[in-house]
């Protein structure tokens, strides 16, 4: 099939793809790796009267590192900014983020197939909001920044405020994801990613990332779930964060605090699994993601 017609745009700048965005009133779509936009242009699922290209801005293509160091000399958390226009197989390549966000590289890995990857940009995943992605899971699991800006100045949203529900942000018709903001992981802590897919390559039937940080007694401090493909937006799991949270990350606690996974997640059947076999799957993989996180932090 072919896309409805449309006008083309091809700014040079960030300020001129804002202000076309402006212009537009609402009826242009963003164009970065497209490798979820043409297909939904392809099959006219989307109608958008232009598109705006933002391939050409070499200024939303970078993978920055934050130490955290303020100009009082106090140290706030330190972070990986990656501007949104960063192909994901420049995030594999990197070292930083396979060194201060680990849980990062994991789960790029699981997108699609290399050539998926050499198009594909991080902020293009995560303003596709697909609840079945990996990157909007990390995100949510680690608490990401998402910088948007507009010719009406910038804003920073946190997952739960950014992911409204299926294919849906926040984001005003005429604003822009710039920047993708992961915190380190910190001292004593692993992270683990898990999904199932029906074959290598596909969207996750269930995606699970998880953090697990030990204190010197070698009890969990904190820990961090979030899942995908289990309803409209990736979900955190809180009940089961709770669960672990103060007591040694032993199997049969892991296993048991994996269960509450269920009362957290609203699953739906469709023709690939139904919902009785994704929340089975969930309680799996967080069993999996906490069992691989714990030890992980233990090797440190």
């Amino acid at each position: 099939m072919k896309p409805a017609p449309f006008e083309y745009f091809a700014p040079e700048s960030l300020a001129e793809a804002l202000d076309l965005l402006r212009q537009r009133a609402g009826d242009a779509r963003v164009l970065a790796g497209g490798q979820s936009l043409v297909p939904l242009l392809s099959f006219r699922l989307v109608k958008p009267a232009a598109l705006v290209d933002i391939n050409g801005l070499s200024q939303l293509s970078y993978i920055r590192r934050d130490d955290g160091r303020r100009d009082d000399g106090r140290r706030d958390v330190g972070y990986i900014a990656i501007g949104a226009g960063t192909r994901q197989r420049q995030v594999l390549a990197s070292d930083d983020v396979s060194e201060m966000c680990p849980l990062l590289s994991e789960a790029v890995s699981y997108i699609g197939h290399p050539a998926i990857r050499n198009r594909g940009t991080v902020g293009g995943s995560i303003a596709h909001a697909d609840p079945a992605a990996e990157l909007p899971v990390v995100a949510a699991a680690l608490d990401a920044e998402m910088v948007v800006h507009s010719s009406r100045g910038e804003r920073s949203l946190k997952p739960e405020e950014f992911f409204v529900t299926f294919l849906t942000t926040a984001m005003e018709p005429d604003e822009i994801l710039a920047e993708v903001r992961f915190p380190f992981l910190g001292p004593r802590t692993g992270a683990s990613f898990q999904e199932v897919s029906r074959r290598h390559g596909d969207y996750a039937l269930v995606a699970v990332a998880a953090t697990v940080t030990l204190d010197e007694r070698g009890h969990c401090q904190s820990a961090r779930v979030a899942l995908g493909g289990v309803g409209g937006t990736p979900v955190r799991a809180r009940a089961v964060e709770q669960a672990i949270t103060g007591s040694e990350p032993t199997e049969a606690a892991l296993a048991e605090a994996a269960q509450l996974v269920k009362g957290e997640i609203d699953p739906a059947t469709d023709i690939h699994a139904s919902a009785e076999y994704r929340g089975h799957v969930a309680s799996v993989l967080v069993r999996r993601a906490l069992q691989s996180a714990a030890e992980r932090a233990r090797a440190q």
